[in-house]
């Protein structure tokens, strides 16, 4: 089978060639995959977000700063930060998500003008606690794994949904156009959202996790992937049933909206192999910038960051 020859071929090495990366495909999906996957988000957008503002009295560069909350499914409470600017209209929308480190402050360095910038914060994660829930992303990624109807990563995508639903509520005039970004955990759940979201124009998602879950299940790592490892060779069926259905890459099958990944040749925590599923698995337009490495330090690391910064401000310009 291809997947399991590009198995093979990428496990022995820390740094993968693009050609085999480029060539990670994924198993058919299980079946009722894309009418489970829409009858949630159904579901999801039942919910009032009941979104709030509230001025954190502080600004930062050309950013004035706000504080964010709203209401996700199962009553959680969604907390974080909004961006606006200091001078200018607000002509889009972006909702911006992060890795599984949680968030302390939003990210002032993005290159958009005239814009609207939510970042909202995962169930159970930083300004979103949730308990039983645990921060920690070992017990986090793990949280009702034997339930897959209640596992965390749905609602997680719930909460992406939502605070769509809360940007529009509170500026209905971004109808749109607004445009999704996600990184490492974010760059996962996001895809997984993106799939049955119509009300997202365009989306980047950089390292992301959670592609082809049960390749992620054998290559070596670190991080939450290690914790599911763990409990794999446990309970390898209970994961496994879990698991196929919440693959990114399954998802991103059914993304049409056009997308900009950044996928990195090594990274110790998400298998460049699950990254590029991802990408490999849209069908809809895609643009890829390739990253010498994902979570960690390396050489030309500042100067491919302010490289993709560029591209990303491109390829919002018409959001």
């Amino acid at each position: 089978m291809e997947i399991e020859k590009s198995a093979k071929r990428i496990r022995p090495r820390h740094r993968y060639e693009l050609e085999d990366l480029l060539s990670v495909r994924v198993p058919p999906e299980p079946a009722g995959y894309a009418e489970k996957w829409r009858e949630w988000r159904e579901e999801a957008l039942e919910v009032s977000p009941l979104p709030s503002l509230k001025d954190a009295g502080y600004d930062r560069g050309d950013w004035r700063v706000f504080d964010l909350r709203y209401q996700s499914t199962d009553k959680v409470e969604i907390g974080g930060w909004a961006l606006l600017p200091k001078s200018g209209r607000v002509e889009r929308g972006f909702v911006i998500s992060h890795g599984y480190g949680g968030r302390l402050a939003p990210d002032y360095h993005f290159p958009f003008k005239n814009a609207a910038l939510m970042f909202p914060c995962a169930r159970g994660i930083s300004r979103s606690p949730h308990p039983p829930i645990s921060h920690e992303p070992r017990w986090h990624v793990r949280h009702d794994i034997d339930k897959p109807e209640r596992y965390v990563l749905r609602g997680c995508v719930e909460d992406v949904w939502l605070a769509v639903s809360a940007m529009l509520r509170l500026a209905p005039y971004l109808e749109g156009h607004i445009g999704y970004l996600g990184t490492s955990f974010g760059g996962g759940v996001g895809a997984m959202a993106l799939a049955w979201e119509d009300r997202v124009q365009k989306a980047h998602l950089k390292v992301p996790s959670f592609g082809h879950q049960m390749l992620r299940l054998q290559l070596k790592t670190m991080g939450s992937a290690a914790s599911v490892q763990t409990l794999y060779k446990k309970e390898p069926r209970l994961v496994e049933n879990t698991l196929q259905w919440f693959d990114a890459a399954q998802s991103a099958k059914h993304i049409k909206i056009p997308m900009h990944l950044a996928c990195a040749l090594a990274d110790p925590v998400v298998t460049p192999a699950g990254q590029f599923a991802i990408f490999n698995a849209l069908s809809g337009p895609k643009e890829l910038f390739t990253l010498e490495a994902g979570h960690m330090e390396y050489p030309d690391q500042e100067k491919q960051e302010k490289q993709l910064l560029r591209e990303l401000s491109s390829f919002f310009s018409d959001l």
